[in-house]
């Protein structure tokens, strides 16, 4: 029987009755998205109380950027995104352009897009079979480590680096692709897309995997709104909502694709939105190489970045990552430091305020599948 609650409608559970039990999850788990631990109350097998706990990894970022030059944030931006740290890079170069008053050469809106494309590619392998193995079914996470690897590789060549990058900057990017670049990620793409029918076959097509799944983490419609749940999160309820399609950014606009919904809004609904997902990115990652020029300037003009005074002003700059909108909320004064940098990711929002809520009543073993399903990024939260 659930607790009662008091007046502040938190539960009532005396722990010495030895009715419940309280249990942590994390900080260091498989089953946790990152360094982050739940602290969980249980009676039987049943959840009746959990809590978030975070600050096991990187803080304070936002107030490190005060006391770095707009090209030395750079380095820090990244990290509060280990898994898809372009998004990062993008927002903060678009905001700084922005309050400059800087034109990015379109060779260079082009290949910022690539670039986002590619790592929601290889955060998406990741993710989607990585989800069958929060029950167990390991094999399919193995597999998509390889093919995420690949992806990787291609990053490594453009940028010299396989996770960290900063190759988005103000003005623009570091450079163009090298030669044979868009042949060598073609191959990647298909081999991509061959391993995603093992996947269907492994994962999609499983019944303990649906059995799992399905009906489990259910979050209502009516929450969507109120919590600010963005990404396929949402759109596993029907929500259309897609930064890409609602504000377009870069030359979104020139490409041709579409809201992926599901309406379940389960664990299982969120995993079908992803799944579609990697088609969807794979074939935009193939129009934006056909329709980006094969030359042309790649980085307009910048003053001396050691030295560049940003003019006073405020911005606000969102793209669409892998688990929804991002924003960053930009103010200058006019110094060489920024004034105020303040990151919205979807994180916040999932694996605080909303898994804290979801997990009652769950099942304790449905704890990892409804968390990773949220897709959480804990660095985000701790920014």
């Amino acid at each position: 029987m659930f607790p009662e609650a008091d007046e502040q409608g938190m539960p009532v559970m005396d722990l010495d009755s030895q009715k419940y039990i309280k249990i942590w999850q994390g900080p260091n788990h498989p089953g946790v998205t990152g360094n982050m631990s739940l602290e969980l109350t249980i009676s039987g097998d049943e959840i009746m109380h959990a809590k978030t706990h975070v600050g096991y990894l990187h803080r304070g970022f936002e107030k490190l950027f005060e006391r770095r030059r707009y090209i030395q944030c750079f380095p820090t931006c990244i990290r509060m995104c280990v898994p898809e740290p372009d998004i990062n890079e993008y927002n903060l170069a678009r905001g700084t352009e922005l309050l400059a008053g800087i034109d990015v050469p379109p060779m260079a809106d082009w290949i910022r897009m690539l670039v986002l494309e590619m790592a929601r590619l290889q955060v998406l392998l990741r993710m989607v079979p990585g989800q069958a193995g929060t029950i167990g079914l390991g094999l399919g996470a193995q597999w998509g480590l390889y093919y995420r690897e690949l992806i990787l590789d291609r990053f490594e060549e453009l940028t010299g680096g396989r996770i960290y990058h900063m190759y988005i900057l103000p003005g623009g990017v570091r450079g163009l692709l090298p030669d044979g670049f868009k042949d060598r990620l073609e191959d990647n793409l298909k081999k991509v897309e061959s391993f995603m029918k093992d996947i269907d076959r492994l994962i999609y097509s499983n019944a303990v995997f649906k059995k799992r799944t399905k009906g489990i983490g259910i979050i209502p419609n009516d929450w969507i709104e109120p919590y600010g749940i963005t990404g396929p999160v949402a759109r596993a309820a029907g929500y259309q909502t897609d930064i890409r399609l609602d504000y377009p950014y870069l030359f979104y606009n020139q490409l041709e694709f579409d809201y992926n919904l599901e309406h379940e809004s389960d664990v299982f609904a969120r995993f079908r939105v992803r799944r579609k997902d990697v088609d969807t990115t794979v074939d935009l990652l193939r129009q934006i190489m056909a329709k980006m020029p094969d030359k042309g300037d790649f980085k307009a003009e910048t003053p001396n970045v050691l030295h560049w005074k940003v003019p006073k002003g405020e911005t606000i700059v969102r793209c669409e990552s892998s688990r929804g909108e991002y924003t960053f909320y930009m103010v200058a004064d006019g110094s060489m430091y920024p004034r105020r940098i303040n990151l919205r990711g979807p994180s916040y929002t999932h694996a605080v305020a909303v898994l804290e809520k979801l997990l009652i009543n769950a099942n304790i073993s449905d704890v990892s599948p409804i968390m990773v399903s949220l897709a959480t990024c804990p660095p985000e939260i701790e920014r």
